[in-house]
């Protein structure tokens, strides 16, 4: 599948062992599961990959490993930004070696809080630096800056630009689409957007709960390309508690608590995230079997 084409992208979790170190021997069950259940598109080594905790050894090994296992079936798109301009570069042309990567997924700067001018300095030198296309990730809850629409727009300009994944509201997303070239792939991080987003004109959601609600997601989305407007709407009123559980303590620990419980082991979580307690991890899966 083109990532053209692709509406819901799962933002993976990364697999870990009993001794905390990456299993790549967990991949190919993970990621055949998500393939049976409407994943459209992989994001490896983003934040719900536990990326800040990833060495660039571990991330490379991960795309590898994942793009063997998928072998062409969906896009695969590698999270490659940092808050050093510099280094972040240099990674991208690491992964851009890697045969089958459709792009890399750069995060805004976090911690250094540049300024708008330093944001499209910093995307457009990544850009320039990289063979593989880009998209930008603009996350304000979790670098505490926003890309403006104006940014987003100035970068959609730049040839090696290819989309956005954005978490900063409707308006955002309506400005975007209104304004943007025709082609550039824009998309929701927060799963809690998903209906409005594609009724917005968005091409889709970058997920973390189409781990375990994919395959409602998909009918969700299939309802709207239909213009079902009012079933899919109740679809997504019956998904928000859902959703709203798998964010109920930080992420990924209860999507993977979830995979787990489901017989798809994806180990634990690297410090300084920890495991659900027990009593997390049993009103997550009540609110989930519902």
């Amino acid at each position: 599948m083109d990532l053209g084409q692709a509406s819901i992208l799962t933002a993976m979790v990364t697999p870990f062992d009993d001794q905390g170190a990456v299993d790549y021997k967990k991949l190919p069950n993970l990621i055949e599961y998500l393939l049976a259940h409407h994943t459209e598109g992989l994001i490896v080594s983003g934040t719900t990959g536990e990326s800040p905790t990833l060495s660039q050894d571990e991330a490379l090994r991960l795309f590898a490993a994942t793009v063997e296992i998928v072998a062409g079936r969906v896009p695969i798109i590698c999270g490659v930004g940092s808050n050093n301009t510099y280094v972040t570069c240099e990674f991208i042309k690491k992964v851009a070696k890697i045969e089958g990567v459709t792009a890399g997924l750069v995060v805004v700067p976090y911690y250094n809080k540049p300024n708008q001018e330093g944001l499209y300095q910093h995307f457009k030198a990544v850009a320039e630096a990289s063979e593989l296309p880009i998209m930008l990730y603009n996350v304000p809850s979790r670098t505490s800056v926003n890309m403006e629409v104006a940014t987003t727009l100035r970068l959609a300009a730049l040839p090696n630009v290819i989309g956005t994944k954005d978490c900063s509201g409707a308006d955002a997303l309506a400005l975007i689409k209104a304004h943007a070239p025709d082609d550039f792939l824009l998309f929701s991080g927060d799963d809690a957007m998903a209906f409005t987003a594609k009724t917005l004109g968005a091409q889709g959601i970058i997920s973390v709960a189409s781990h375990v609600i994919g395959d409602e997601m998909f009918a969700m989305y299939q309802l709207i390309e239909q213009g079902a407007l009012a079933e899919a709407s109740a679809i997504h009123a019956q998904l928000l508690p859902k959703m709203q559980a798998v964010f109920s303590v930080p992420s990924p620990a209860p999507i993977k608590a979830i995979l787990n419980h489901r017989g798809i082991d994806v180990g634990g979580l690297r410090l300084p995230l920890v495991a659900c307690t027990p009593t997390e991890k049993e009103n997550i899966l009540m609110i989930l079997n519902k």
